[in-house]
């Protein structure tokens, strides 16, 4: 379904993605981990179109995104929730949902109605200012909109960030499941482990730009490979 080789890229300076190879099959959750610094969420924004040198290989589905800026990588199929969320604050939640649908470009301005089976807190609060809203139902917001473009491949980059635990339990049990039912593949760069490993089917560790360990979640349970990759 995504196909990465050779990938290397940066800001300007010294590459901070060194030759990354990535395979990611439909229906799949992969997590992203490693320490700050090592380039997780730079490797999502080269995916979506956000990293100013990139080289090397990414295909959707037989279609290569190098080079596209990323409003075609968007209506391609690919939908990015940024650490921090960025919704729009004044806007409300139902004018927050339409713009995920405006997103994609393809003629489509329903909600799906999924949206509100997955979140619905959402539905009770489609005239509330998203701004007004608390940071777990916010991210809510910020996912929701993002599958409202339909996309074959969701990067979300630190969702438990600012969230509340309840929040963060709850986005562990539906991210497998709204992968599986929409037929998704999805990226998941997270800083917290407990919520990587409980949604994930594989998991790649990163450090220094480059790909350290990849294997299942399983893998990671052991406290003494997660102090080797992930202790600071």
């Amino acid at each position: 379904m995504l196909h990465i080789e050779q990938l290397s890229g940066g800001y300007g300076g010294p590459a901070v993605l060194q030759g990354l190879r990535v395979d990611l099959v439909r229906g799949e959750v992969l997590g992203i981990l490693g320490r700050n610094g090592s380039g997780k969420s730079t490797f999502i924004k080269a995916i979506i179109g956000l990293l100013p040198q990139l080289s090397g290989t990414i295909e959707l589905e037989g279609t290569p995104l190098v080079g596209l800026p990323t409003h075609r990588i968007a209506r391609l199929g690919v939908a990015y929730v940024p650490q921090g969320r960025g919704i729009f604050p004044k806007l409300s939640v139902l004018e927050n949902l339409q713009t995920g649908t405006n997103a994609a470009g393809r003629g489509r301005t329903d909600i799906p109605a999924e949206i509100f089976a997955w979140f619905p807190i959402l539905k009770e609060r489609l005239t509330q200012a998203g701004g007004t809203m608390s940071g777990g139902e916010q991210q809510m917001l910020a996912i929701g909109r993002a599958l409202c473009g339909r996309p074959r491949l969701l990067l979300m980059d630190e969702p438990s960030d600012g969230v509340q635990p309840s929040i963060v339990e709850r986005l562990a049990e539906l991210l497998p499941a709204i992968a599986r039912q929409a037929g998704l593949s999805v990226i998941l760069v997270e800083q917290n482990v407990d919520l990587a490993l409980a949604c994930s089917q594989r998991c790649l560790v990163m450090d220094k730009g480059t790909i350290v360990h990849e294997g299942p979640p399983s893998d990671l349970a052991d406290p003494m490979v997660l102090k080797r990759y992930l202790a600071v």
